[in-house]
């Protein structure tokens, strides 16, 4: 049987508390018991040092005589005054008065252990729960103190008084006493069991959306999103976490389709035209004298498809890559833009394009993979040298701030529509402007360089104002 977070949290929570309450109930009672027993017996000691003064002094009228009736009759209203039986026993350890209204006392003539007498003698403070020796018929609490007179200027033992309360008036108060703490303890308990309920159910109820969410998600649907009540606490976390993964796979879903969409159309487009020219040629639509030119056709799509192919597998590469071993690397970016400059000669030429190259003559060393750097580099200056207007200026730049390097290529041409700037970096995106002047572009390039730029944990920036388009990347410069 599968048992819930929220069952067993509610469990463990219950079972906590019951075995708290049950251990501080367990110690409060033999504290309670103990501390009313402490209480008694110091009203018992008091009451007992009160009697004794009084039976000394009316000892003295009766010459020094503790069996007389007037003795007993002084005995019984003290007894009612402090609420304590009290008795008198002789040196002999037999008792010879009672508090008890009753003429014929049931514990007159009785003998009293003489272990409780060798004890008070002896000095101690004699408190026991007993019925000593048969005295009493039930256990009682009772304590002992010996009856001392100054007779001729020489003290006298008298006999002993011992002061009792029966041990069940003891028990009665301390369960009145336990019973109103069981109570309240109960109260508590049931109120703890009912927020334990409450707040578990609270904390679990993200718990079981998030896993009807996840089912959904495992059927293809990311639309599902955790409620967020805006608590300020872990569970809050966790829910920002898991609707924060949400869109992330909702996004991925998206982007994924978009690709499978854009491949397909891409890979749809030169397939069509190699398939139709060649079957033209094949079953001989197309004229002998027209084939050259088709299969020039044919051989620029050829060219199309492999450098998608091509664009599409350096893509997989990078995202492939160990992100901690490529940002170990160190090269001098400053050489890497001179070098891959000389390597445009050729099309700056034919296009007329004039280039101004703002770089420091002093190595400038950087944190990153040198080739990875450098195909960044590359596409983003033939990026400028496609969309360039014929007889303008490609501006190149590299300069530091802080412990950063930045690297600028900035071309004058058309200006990237508003609405296009968010998406210049996604796949297969193409603007206008490069479907018109670009045709076999493919649609990766700034892909790739966001990629690579991501990889290295660094940031690139673009501006299109007034025909003017800039593109700012950063690098890390070695310390």
């Amino acid at each position: 049987m599968r048992r819930s977070i929220y069952f067993r949290n509610f469990i463990t929570t219950a079972m906590t508390v019951l075995l708290s309450f049950t251990i501080l109930g367990g110690l409060f009672s033999m504290w309670s018991y103990n501390f009313m027993a402490r209480d008694k017996k110091r009203e018992m000691a008091v009451a007992a040092e009160n009697t004794l003064r009084y039976i000394v002094t009316q000892s003295t009228y009766t010459d020094y005589d503790i069996t007389t009736l007037d003795m007993r009759l002084t005995l019984s209203i003290l007894s009612r005054i402090s609420g304590f039986d009290m008795i008198l026993v002789s040196n002999s350890g037999t008792v010879v008065s009672c508090s008890d209204a009753e003429l014929n006392c049931p514990h007159i003539g009785k003998p009293v252990p003489y272990e409780a007498l060798y004890s008070i003698l002896a000095g101690e403070d004699y408190a026991s729960t007993t019925e000593l020796g048969g005295v009493y018929q039930e256990m009682r609490y009772v304590i002992g103190r010996p009856i001392r007179a100054e007779i001729s200027g020489a003290s006298y033992n008298l006999g002993y008084l011992f002061v009792s309360v029966d041990s069940r008036v003891l028990v009665s108060m301390w369960r009145q006493f336990a019973g109103i703490f069981m109570m309240i303890t109960f109260s508590v308990m049931c109120l703890s069991f009912l927020l334990s309920l409450v707040t578990t159910k609270r904390q679990t109820e993200p718990l079981g959306e998030m896993a009807r969410a996840a089912r959904r998600f495992a059927r293809g649907d990311f639309s599902k999103r955790v409620t967020d009540p805006g608590r300020d606490d872990e569970t809050g976390e966790l829910i920002q976490a898991f609707n924060a993964m949400a869109d992330s796979l909702q996004r991925s879903e998206k982007l994924r389709t978009e690709f499978i969409a854009n491949i397909s159309h891409e890979l749809k487009t030169p397939m069509t035209i190699i398939a139709g020219f060649s079957d033209g040629i094949l079953d001989g639509t197309i004229p002998p004298e027209n084939e050259a030119k088709y299969l020039q056709v044919i051989s620029s799509e050829t060219k199309r498809l492999a450098r998608l192919v091509a664009s599409m597998l350096d893509l997989s590469r990078l995202q492939a890559e160990d992100v901690v071993a490529i940002r170990r690397g160190t090269f001098d970016i400053a050489e890497v833009l001179r070098i891959t400059l000389l390597g445009f000669e050729g099309k700056l030429e034919t296009k007329r394009l004039d280039v101004e190259a703002e770089l420091p003559e002093e190595s400038m060393l950087v944190r990153g993979d040198k080739d990875a750097i450098t195909r960044v580099v590359y596409n983003l200056i033939d990026n400028a040298v496609k969309f360039a207007e014929s007889g303008s200026t490609i501006k190149l730049g590299l300069w530091k701030r802080g412990d950063h390097a930045y690297v600028s290529v900035e071309d004058t041409g058309e200006t990237i529509p508003e609405e296009e700037m968010p998406l210049i970096f996604d796949r297969f995106h193409k603007a206008d402007r490069a479907r018109s002047q670009n045709p076999e572009g493919v649609g990766l390039g700034l892909h790739l360089v966001k990629t690579i730029l991501d990889n290295h944990n660094e940031d690139i920036y673009v501006t299109s104002r007034d025909g003017v388009t800039k593109f700012v990347f950063t690098l890390t410069i070695v310390s």
